[in-house]
């Protein structure tokens, strides 16, 4: 059974910076992509960024890129999202998302952690 728990969530003021993590089990991050996927308050799921461990490749959306970086201890099965400059628009509940091949990139899911950017 594949399990995601995110942690690392909570209140920082605009310019912060917060650190996310989320911990598998049952799932690696050596084959498979691990994904963070946001929703903002009254609104649907956003991607915000994915890793290939196999590749060592990382994806960004626009509206982090610069801003975010992704990275995964595979050791210790643990993905983190290292969060600089937030922005009041990166208010939302952040979940770890990860893939069981490349038609299902976000098979699975945590139950997410709530990141407000807020003065």
């Amino acid at each position: 059974e594949v399990q995601l728990v995110e942690s690392g969530g909570g209140l920082v003021q605009p310019g912060g910076s917060l650190r996310l993590s989320c911990t598998a089990s049952g799932f690696t991050f050596d084959d498979y992509g691990i994904s963070w996927v946001r929703q903002a308050p009254g609104k649907g799921l956003e991607w915000v960024s994915t890793i290939y461990r196999h590749t060592s490749t990382t994806y960004y959306a626009d509206s982090v890129k610069g801003r975010f970086t992704i990275s995964a201890d595979n050791a210790k099965n643990t993905l983190s999202l290292q969060m600089n400059s937030l922005k009041s628009e990166d208010t939302a509940v952040y979940y770890c998302a990860g893939e069981d091949g490349p038609y299902a990139p976000f098979e699975y899911w945590g139950q997410g952690t709530l990141v407000t950017v807020s003065a």
